[in-house]
């Protein structure tokens, strides 16, 4: 796509939208879009979670993307998890198989792997 024909689409979309926002009536299609509001996470909520993905502290960390110290002071509940963290902790919350679907840590795909080993073994 040359440049010409970016510019022209680019002013294309803007004399569209400027034509849309001067007329009484909408002429373009709307979508209502509704964003859930971050989850604030207890201490208690954290360690749960994390407990129920069979994980240390150090290994759920590193699978997080924050220090050991974060997650101690999370589930110490000196701090709260910012909202990234807690989206991730709302999607680990809802869907147990996450952390299967994206292993980011080698070792905690090991460790779920026998956690869920000896789950079966017990039933």
């Amino acid at each position: 796509m040359s440049n010409n024909s970016v510019y022209e689409s680019i002013m294309a979309g803007l004399n569209e939208a400027l034509a849309d926002a001067q007329s009484e009536k909408p002429i373009l299609k709307r979508h209502k879009v509704t964003v859930e509001p971050v989850k604030i996470f207890e201490a208690d909520e954290v360690k749960k979670i994390r407990n129920s993905t069979g994980m240390s502290q150090k290994i759920f960390a590193s699978y997080m993307g924050v220090s050991y110290k974060t997650v101690e002071a999370w589930e110490a509940g000196t701090n709260h998890p910012s909202g990234a963290a807690s989206r991730l902790l709302s999607m680990i919350e809802n869907d147990k198989e996450l952390i299967i679907k994206f292993p980011f840590v080698t070792n905690a795909m090991a460790k779920i792997m026998y956690f869920i080993g000896q789950s079966s073994i017990k039933s």
